[in-house]
């Protein structure tokens, strides 16, 4: 059963989906068309985020042409690519006011670069309608292809994030055809072609790895050049998905930090609600600041 504190958590967050601003946020995105993780993942922190005037836009429609057990997204045959999805994200951006701006995208096996050309027409737009505003993709594995890395790298991002999201043991029954390996090689690729764009990543606890499993996948992390680091409990979307194994203490969140930090992490979001995206602009200011 999930712990009566944790169930206050969500229920608080879910009390500032009536918060006014979230309200602006969800207009500028149905205005536009866009799809975003916030609802597509069913986040716990929706309202926490939109009334702070924070999203992460999901580009390349909401179907994903993966299975991970773990995720709310579909999974389906995807639609084309929008050609005018760039100009609309750009426009919602201002219309949101917001100054850091998260990606993120289904995985696309479907497509050649996996939607690399696309994630640089979104980012380029956006910066040319929205000058000083900052973006982070949080992309897919792009099959291992580091010529789509290279893509998206070229629209020069703040951050380049990926999730590694679980432990190598749980791969095969929480990740259908991702690999452990090849994640943590794109992130290593990132900092070999941009040395200067921060790399981030991000790990769910609940699916049955252990705080050893943890630590040794932070410190793979750590020596693959990865910068920022978010830890956050996993939560099952419905009974289809993989079943909550544990709901992971406020403790174990406070040790996983200090040892990501002990190992080289310029930044480290930790709890329970802590998504990805979560605080992204934050967590960038204080990994520069290091």
């Amino acid at each position: 059963m999930i712990p009566g504190w944790l169930k206050d958590m969500v229920a608080k967050n879910k009390t500032a989906l009536h918060d006014g601003s979230t309200a602006c946020v969800d207009r500028a995105l149905q205005d536009g068309g866009l799809h975003t993780v916030c609802h597509s993942a069913k986040c716990p922190n929706r309202g926490e985020c939109f009334a702070a005037g924070e999203t992460t836009i999901m580009i390349l429609g909401d179907i994903c042409t993966r299975g991970c057990k773990f995720c709310a997204v579909s999974r389906a045959c995807p639609k084309p690519i929008d050609a005018d999805e760039p100009r609309r994200v750009a426009h919602a951006v201002k219309k949101m006011g917001i100054k850091y701006v998260v990606l993120t995208s289904p995985t696309r096996d479907d497509l050649k670069d996996g939607g690399a050309r696309h994630f640089y027409n979104v980012i380029t737009e956006i910066k040319n309608q929205n000058p000083g505003v900052l973006v982070e993709p949080l992309v897919p594995d792009f099959a291992g292809n580091f010529e789509s890395l290279k893509t998206v790298l070229a629209a020069r991002p703040a951050v380049l994030a990926h999730n590694i999201e679980t432990v190598s043991a749980l791969y095969d029954e929480v990740r259908a055809g991702a690999d452990y390996r090849r994640s943590l090689n794109l992130l290593k690729e990132s900092k070999k072609i941009a040395p200067e764009i921060l790399t981030k990543s991000g790990i769910m606890l609940g699916l049955g790895e252990t705080e050893d499993q943890l630590r040794a996948v932070i410190k793979d992390l750590a020596e693959h050049g990865v910068d920022i680091l978010t830890l956050g409990q996993y939560l099952a979307p419905s009974p289809a998905h993989n079943a909550v194994k544990r709901y992971a203490e406020p403790e174990e969140y406070k040790r996983l930090e200090d040892f990501a930090l002990s190992v080289g992490f310029k930044a480290v979001a930790a709890g329970p609600l802590v998504r990805s995206s979560y605080k992204a602009g934050e967590l960038y200011k204080r990994a520069k600041k290091r």
